[in-house]
């Protein structure tokens, strides 16, 4: 009996010992992974980026090297719409949404996003001489099971729409996941998102969008509730408790010739 129940406590040890060696290896192995988890995460963000702006295929292989030619990220404060001070790179607006010190809870959530971060960072895309081209806006909202985030790229108008680029969401493949396809992507260029009275006006129609419809666009077929989403998450972040101020201040900015 007393032999068992050594051979038991030494098992039992043994077993502790390498639960103890097995977390310091998992422990190790995520301190050590980070750097690159982080710079591959950036990375992507990158190319989705250049994407949205239409750099992609110029890009090749040098997506950083494009990224830091032509693209400046700017911070803003999303209520004043002013460029603020702030680590562009760093910043993560899901995770900043989560702090009640640094969000709040929007008035009307068309989103479904439940909470908004403060401030956000936006893309100015440049030409070789360093004139505005294209602005990319961030964008997150529900999709039918999760949230989907996105960029759109716009002309300096803040209207007219070059891109819709979206980068995470779990969505149905073949019916919501059709966001992905590059014949569901092509029909956004020149389409606008603001009406003549500026409001915002963009549409997914079921069925088709109307030749000559410059603020609709083809709803997913079989795929309405992740075609709602994408309308009610252009909506909020085109409105006045998403980019609104900015839009009306980046306006006045370039009809000054500020920028």
């Amino acid at each position: 009996m007393s032999s068992n129940k050594e051979t038991f406590g030494k098992t039992l040890i043994f077993v502790f010992i390498v639960c103890l060696v097995c977390a310091a290896l998992v422990s190790i192995s995520a301190v050590g992974l980070k750097p690159l988890q982080t710079a591959n995460r950036l990375l992507d963000q990158q190319t989705k980026i250049l994407e949205a702006a239409g750099l992609l295929e110029q890009a090749g292989k040098d997506v950083k090297g494009t990224y830091s030619k032509y693209v400046e990220a700017k911070m803003i404060d999303l209520d004043s719409g002013a460029f603020i001070e702030g680590n562009t790179d760093m910043f993560d607006e899901r995770r900043d949404s989560r702090d009640l010190s640094k969000s709040s809870k929007p008035k009307n959530d068309i989103a479904g996003i439940n909470r908004r971060a403060d401030n956000a960072v936006i893309y100015l895309i440049k030409d070789d001489n360093g004139k505005v081209k294209t602005i990319v806006l961030p964008i997150i909202g529900s999709g039918l099971w999760d949230l989907m985030s996105g960029f759109v790229g716009l002309a300096p108008d803040l209207n007219t729409v070059q891109s819709v680029v979206y980068s995470e969401l779990k969505e149905t493949p073949g019916l919501g996941a059709e966001v992905l396809n590059p014949n569901w992507k092509a029909l956004w260029p020149g389409k606008k998102m603001f009406d003549a009275q500026n409001n915002v006006a963009i549409k997914l129609v079921k069925g088709g969008a109307k030749p000559g419809d410059v603020n609709g666009v083809d709803a997913l077929s079989g795929a309405t509730l992740t075609s709602d989403g994408v309308e009610r998450t252009l909506h909020f972040w085109l409105g006045e408790e998403g980019y609104g101020p900015f839009i009306t201040q980046f306006r006045a900015q370039l009809r000054d010739g500020g920028m």
